[in-house]
């Protein structure tokens, strides 16, 4: 039952109207080709027109339908004209360099149509000259163009054919390229992109999908094109071995069957010869009653034979072959009778047999006289005495020509076959495999990234399962695990926010406890928190916009930075009351008990980080709390760092705590005027400030007004 349904989900795909349009395409062409070809025959044509339908449909539905138009029109001609099928390669050839051509703009530009036309007549012409020859290996009519290139002296026998044979094709291929042209005009351009066959196993992608996917690259190679190399190369490797075996076979075939028939020649032509005038026919020669009658008969025997080179008769003594008869051929003179002929090196194994009068298997020799299939039969007299050996050759060149013959036919309809299913199954693998693939890998993408909002993972998750992949095969199970994947994952991600989201909450809680016990104890700092952790934000976000520090200011250590920021005073927690809150001036010893909140801090902070696992947003903290009173010249405390050795965080909110401190009211001082306090600032960049942080901060200056109108009233700013 789930068969059938696959089978009928197979079918439906495939009787879409673009894929009725494109067999409309290849049963259009196939006529236009066979239909050109009976009129241009009728009317005496030097032409064929024989592969306009291939090209138009190699043009209109690429690839598949011009291969499957091509192939299918040397079929249907081979019915009537078996010699068709041997040329149904070339047809095949063209259409894929039709294919090629237009897709990269040939078609469009003057220079290109010229080049298509000239691929093509190398194809049919050049190509095309190579069956015939191999084939037959033709013979030149001193009237034909051939013969009239070789008449000139300047070419040899197969460059004349060849050029002859591209010379003929140039005005066939020439209209065949217009009247496409011509034909292509009066086509819609939207039509001609949907003429093709699809094979859609998932939702149809569109134009600007498929050319994104057919762009991203692999490693090595794709898994298509390693299905095509392995598909080819299997081919190629059947074909070879087909073709390899099947010349073996007919080779050793005819070699079979032309020594039956040189053993049968030879048997007939021995039981012409009376045995007992053998020694008058070799001393009298013609003058030998009977002679010439059996002389006659050999040669009727020899020139009635087209598989027979030569025929003669031989009486074998120890000084060599004594000729009895000899029949003369249109390029060997006949030997005399009674002329002795030395044994050819190839016949010593079987000299002994020979004297001895004895039957002998057909011997192949390739000598002076050429490459040549011997059969002998014995000549008895009345008294049963082997007198002479009737000697017949069958010239093996011949069979050479019809072993290079047959391997040409067989070439030729395997590439033809090669190059169709080599297209075929680069379809299937494209809509069966390649587009599946790599869409999956394309929306797969989308979940990688770390920096998606879970409203992008949802999207991506819908995305993702609108693809709808139907190959019924593993890439389909790949699609359905993936979505169930990809749900789930964006389900966990989306429980693991809030848990976060919530987890954050509460150490921002705490953070804002922790900071709020220390400013309670200060009666002084006048919404210190609040503001240091407002221009710190400001600063970060400055930086980040100028593309300062780049490689630091991750979206993870800005957060870290604004949410520690209030701890940047804890270290306060530890300093007395009498030094933290006195509203006057401290002395030495207090400021140096002042400047322990710095150290207290960092320790505090530590202890905090050592009792969490893993990296966390409180090591911003501990490096603002114990090092927030650097200078940049290297001046500050507690441990004298300068320039970049100074932690950013640090350096950021140096410059955030400075300004507070003099933009607002203390018990020892009022608050600066804000030109009072930016010009103070100003002049420590690049002495106390990070001159960066300090450039970020002017930058800035609306920001911070509203910042310090907000707390310190309107009047301050």
């Amino acid at each position: 039952m789930n068969s059938m349904i696959m089978k009928r989900t197979f079918w439906d795909r495939f009787r879409k109207k673009q894929n009725i349009a494109a067999l409309c395409v290849c049963i259009l062409g196939v006529g236009l080709n066979l239909l050109l070809g009976q009129i241009v025959a009728a009317l005496g044509l030097p032409l064929y027109l024989d592969t306009v339908g291939t090209v138009l449909a190699a043009v209109l539905g690429g690839y598949l339908p011009g291969v499957l138009v091509g192939f299918a029109t040397n079929i249907l001609k081979s019915i009537s004209d078996p010699s068709s099928l041997y040329y149904v390669s070339l047809n095949v050839l063209i259409a894929f360099f039709a294919t090629f051509l237009y897709r990269h703009g040939w078609l469009k530009k003057v220079y290109g149509i010229i080049g298509t036309t000239i691929v093509f007549v190398l194809t049919g012409g050049g190509l095309g000259a190579l069956i015939p020859w191999f084939m037959e290996q033709l013979s030149f009519d001193s009237e034909s163009l051939s013969g009239i290139i070789y008449g000139t002296g300047y070419f040899g026998e197969f460059s004349s054919h060849l050029l002859s044979s591209i010379i003929m094709d140039i005005p066939d291929k020439a209209v065949t390229v217009l009247l496409v042209l011509a034909i292509l005009h009066f086509i819609p351009e939207k039509m001609k992109q949907h003429l093709g066959f699809v094979l859609w196993a998932q939702e149809p992608l569109s134009d600007q999908d498929i050319d994104e996917t057919n762009r991203s690259k692999t490693r090595t190679a794709s898994l298509k094109g390693k299905v095509i190399l392995v598909q080819a190369v299997s081919l190629v490797i059947i074909s070879v071995v087909g073709t390899v075996l099947s010349v073996r076979l007919y080779r050793e075939t005819v070699i079979d069957e032309h020594s039956r028939i040189a053993m049968g020649t030879a048997k007939t032509a021995a039981a012409l010869i009376d045995g007992d005038r053998v020694d008058d026919f070799l001393e009298n020669s013609f003058a030998a009653e009977g002679y010439v009658e059996t002389f006659e008969a050999l040669d009727r025997i020899l020139h009635n034979s087209t598989d027979i080179e030569y025929l003669y008769v031989y009486r074998i003594l120890e000084d060599g072959c004594h000729v009895v008869y000899d029949i003369e051929t249109d390029d060997t003179q006949a030997e005399g009778t009674g002329t002795v002929i030395e044994f050819d090196e190839g016949f010593s194994d079987y000299i002994p047999d020979l004297l001895a009068g004895k039957e002998i298997d057909p011997i192949i020799t390739d000598d002076k006289w050429g490459y040549l299939l011997t059969a002998y039969s014995p000549v008895y007299d009345s008294a049963g005495r082997c007198v002479c050996y009737v000697g017949v050759d069958v010239d093996l060149e011949l069979l050479n020509r019809k072993i290079y013959s047959y391997l040409t036919e067989m070439i030729s309809v395997y590439l033809g076959f090669v190059i169709v299913l080599s297209i075929l199954v680069d379809w299937l693998a494209e809509y069966l495999m390649k587009l599946p693939l790599k869409t999956i890998t394309k929306r797969v993408y989308g979940f990688v990234s770390s920096e998606n909002t879970q409203q992008e993972l949802d999207e991506n998750v819908r995305s993702f399962r609108k693809i709808d992949i139907r190959t019924g095969d593993e890439v389909e199970l790949l699609y359905n695990a993936i979505c169930s994947m990809s749900s789930n994952q964006s389900e966990h991600i989306r429980s693991i926010r809030r848990l976060s989201d919530s987890t954050a909450k509460m150490q921002d809680g705490l953070i804002i406890t922790m900071a709020d016990m220390v400013e309670n104890r200060d009666s002084d700092t006048g919404a210190h928190v609040q503001k240091t952790s407002a221009y710190v934000k400001i600063i970060v976000e400055g930086l980040k916009k100028k593309g300062y520090y780049a490689e630091k200011l991750t979206p993870q250590f800005m957060s870290d930075v604004v949410r520690s920021a209030p701890l940047h005073d804890v270290g306060k927690i530890n300093i007395p009351d009498n030094v933290l809150n006195k509203p006057g001036k401290l002395t030495d010893e207090e400021y140096e008990i002042m400047k322990t909140h710095t150290t207290a801090g960092k320790r505090i902070m530590e202890h905090a980080i050592s009792s969490v696992e893993g990296d966390n947003y409180l090591k911003e903290a501990r490096n603002m709390a114990a090092y927030h009173h650097e200078r940049w010249d290297g001046k500050g405390y507690p441990e004298g760092l300068h320039g970049e050795m100074i932690p950013l965080s640090a350096r950021i909110m140096a410059v955030a705590d400075v300004f507070d401190a003099l933009s607002s009211p203390r018990v020892y001082k009022p608050a600066f005027p804000l030109e009072k306090a930016l010009s103070i600032m100003e002049e420590g960049k690049g002495t106390q400030f990070d001159p960066k942080c300090i450039e970020v901060f002017f930058d800035s200056l609306d920001e911070v007004k509203t910042i310090l109108g907000q707390y310190n009233g309107k009047g301050n700013v």
